[in-house]
């Protein structure tokens, strides 16, 4: 499974913490959310930490998925 990547944080003025992803926001984090993902952010992998906090990361079955039967669209079987 590749590295997640292109994720970035701002901490505001105001304690928030804006999580984005290649340029476009994905998450805003307030108060005691941000207070941990901070302290998480000091001692850890940040692109790994951010892809876990936003939901965007990839679990490595999309492919598998994908080719199943019953994600065919319309063609499904009958038998």
């Amino acid at each position: 499974m590749p590295r997640p990547q292109g994720f970035s944080y701002e901490e505001r003025k105001d304690g928030s913490v804006v999580l984005t992803h290649h340029g476009r926001p994905a998450g805003t984090l307030r108060g005691a959310r941000a207070a941990k993902f901070l302290a998480e952010a000091a001692s850890g992998d940040v692109q790994l930490l951010m892809a876990r906090w936003t939901g965007a990361y990839r679990f490595g079955n999309e492919r598998q998925a994908r080719n199943h039967p019953r994600n065919q669209g319309g063609r499904t079987r009958r038998g």
